[in-house]
């Protein structure tokens, strides 16, 4: 496997695996410090109306990209890791995940196009945060092509890289504006355009950089071509789990300022923050398990399986003894820190902020368990169990079970989340097999399975 070298001990490749998911939540750490100061800067530089024409826009752009474009992602990381486990090359992958990324493009700037009118309207009227949204969604997607890319080789120092230098850049535009040199909320917006692209600098240096196991390495060539249509089925699976991401994230406020108005809408949106702000650390753990696991399902070894199924426990421990350590936390201090963190407007009680650590832990759970499921390319159930996930918790908010809209919201995203950790767990328990799983006609692996039934068989 690309930069993880096997070893006689079953755990030394969770342990290397901790260990680069570290490096790399420490990137993304860094990551949303460098963001919070770009929003720090441009709130005291902006009046309130440019400030919240600057967070439609950039709220516009990562619902956009995070839906249309983190599909490609995975599939990208997924399926060169299991190339190059099987004996392969990442060139196969590349080729499928191209064309479907081109195509998404391509289709987003047509409708962007068809639909300037209403975008523009969107952004206040101000026809240059309308092209700067249409420029970083295409800039993003060869951003995000990158980071699958170099996700799939497991090559996340780079890939560190690559998410720092972008935050790095975006707030550098906001620093220039601060320091007098450049002027304007334009500017300002100009840095959420330039970041994408100005941190594809690094991947040059990556692929340069890049070392390949050999086939003497990695055993015979047993790998298998990535059809498109195999490759497009994919994509729309994670599209659908991407779809019901944001619905668990941003529906709960939109869904209570038609039902209560813009206040609650407000105090939910602050009270979810308690699962949205570790999901943005934890994108460094999913990003990094899917081809860390989809490399073991696919490995010859003899402890590869085990190995596997210690990999997501770690992670289920780690998410377990983060929620307790919040839990704690929010007991102590809850309805104070909520309060520092945005202001006394509004009144937190310890039990709502308790229902939603629980659905947080519950949560993160389950996108652990699903990207085991993806890594045992059990995609299709897993985006079904999403999008139903999210139609469930959409008739949730809407009918009136419990009086209080925002009660409702924070036991419906509990609920929900309960529910698709257990659907998801069932899928991971028990997955089917799928046809690159099966052995080939005339390998060992075949042979054995078939004396393996013969002996099953036998009196």
């Amino acid at each position: 496997m690309a930069e993880l070298d096997r070893t006689d001990s079953p755990g030394e490749g969770t342990r290397e695996y901790g260990r680069r998911a570290s490096l790399l939540s420490v990137g993304v750490g860094l990551t949303g410090l460098l963001t919070y100061v770009y929003f720090f800067i441009a709130s005291h530089q902006l009046d309130r109306v440019d400030y919240g024409e600057l967070t439609i826009l950039w709220s516009a752009v990562f619902i956009t990209v995070s839906i249309l474009y983190r599909p490609v992602d995975q599939l990208l990381s997924r399926h060169i890791a299991e190339n190059i486990e099987r004996g392969g090359t990442e060139l196969e992958p590349i080729r499928v995940a191209v064309r479907i990324q081109a195509l998404l493009a391509l289709g987003f700037a047509v409708a962007a196009i068809l639909l300037k009118g209403p975008l523009i309207d969107l952004f206040g009227g101000n026809e240059d945060l309308y092209w700067v949204f249409v420029g970083a969604v295409l800039f993003y997607a060869a951003s995000y092509f990158a980071r699958g890319y170099l996700a799939g080789l497991q090559k996340f120092g780079p890939f560190t890289a690559l998410i720092l230098s972008e935050s790095f850049f975006r707030t550098l535009f906001a620093v220039l504006v601060a320091v007098g040199i450049l002027a304007g909320q334009s500017m300002v917006a100009l840095g959420i355009l330039a970041a994408p692209l100005l941190s594809l600098l690094v991947v040059p240096f990556a692929i340069g950089a890049r070392s390949r196991r050999t086939a003497a390495d990695s055993g015979p060539d047993v790998s298998e071509d990535l059809s498109l249509t195999d490759g497009a089925g994919f994509v729309g699976s994670v599209f659908l789990i991407m779809v019901g991401e944001q619905v668990f994230l941003n529906a709960g406020p939109l869904l209570i300022r038609g039902i209560e108005g813009v206040a609650a809408a407000g105090f939910i949106f602050n009270v979810l923050m308690i699962a949205r702000a570790p999901l943005q650390l934890f994108q460094a753990v999913s990003t990094s398990i899917l081809p860390h696991l989809t490399a073991l399902h696919h490995s010859h070894e003899p402890e590869s399986e085990r190995e596997f199924h210690h990999s997501v426990r770690m992670v289920l421990l780690a998410v377990l003894g983060f929620t307790a350590f919040t839990a704690v936390v929010v007991v102590i201090a809850g309805p104070e820190l909520m309060q520092l963190a945005f202001s006394d407007k509004f009144t937190y009680y310890r039990s709502d902020l308790l229902i939603v650590t629980a659905g947080m832990g519950l949560y993160l759970a389950a996108v652990t368990v699903n990207q085991a499921c993806l890594a045992q390319g059990q995609a299709r159930r897993a985006g079904i169990r999403w999008i139903s996930c999210a139609v469930f918790f959409i008739v949730w908010t809407l009918l009136p079970v419990i009086s209080n809209g925002s009660l409702r919201v924070e036991v419906g995203f509990t609920l929900t989340a309960l529910i698709l950790l257990g659907s998801l767990f069932l899928i991971y328990r028990r997955p089917r097999e799928v046809e690159a799983d099966l052995p080939l006609e005339g390998t060992p692996e075949q042979i054995e399975t078939k004396l393996a039934g013969f002996e099953e068989g036998a009196p």
